[in-house]
């Protein structure tokens, strides 16, 4: 039978290794936002239901493109309809 010792050091060792592979994880699981959503996925980030989500659309305050039986809406048009209701909250 062997017997290995472990040192403090090599728990350093083992203690930076996992943090650069942390880092390296985390790193890569930022992802950036779709530019173009689904209504369900728009519904859900707003928490609205697809009557207002229509009323949206009708208002003209969201403009989305229609391919085939689905809409898609640009990212940067939800994010700019937040922030004008946020304005007009104040």
């Amino acid at each position: 039978m062997n017997i290995e010792v472990i040192t403090k050091e090599d728990l350093q060792i083992l203690r930076r290794e996992l943090l650069e592979d942390l880092k390296q994880l985390l790193a890569g699981s930022k992802q950036e936002p779709k530019k173009w959503l689904r209504s369900a996925d728009v519904r859900k980030m707003l928490n609205i239901s697809a009557g207002t989500l229509q009323n949206l659309r009708a208002n003209g305050q969201l403009r989305p493109s229609k391919i085939g039986g689905s809409y898609f809406y640009a990212f940067q048009d939800i994010q700019s309809l937040m922030q004008a209701d946020t304005k007009r909250a104040r």
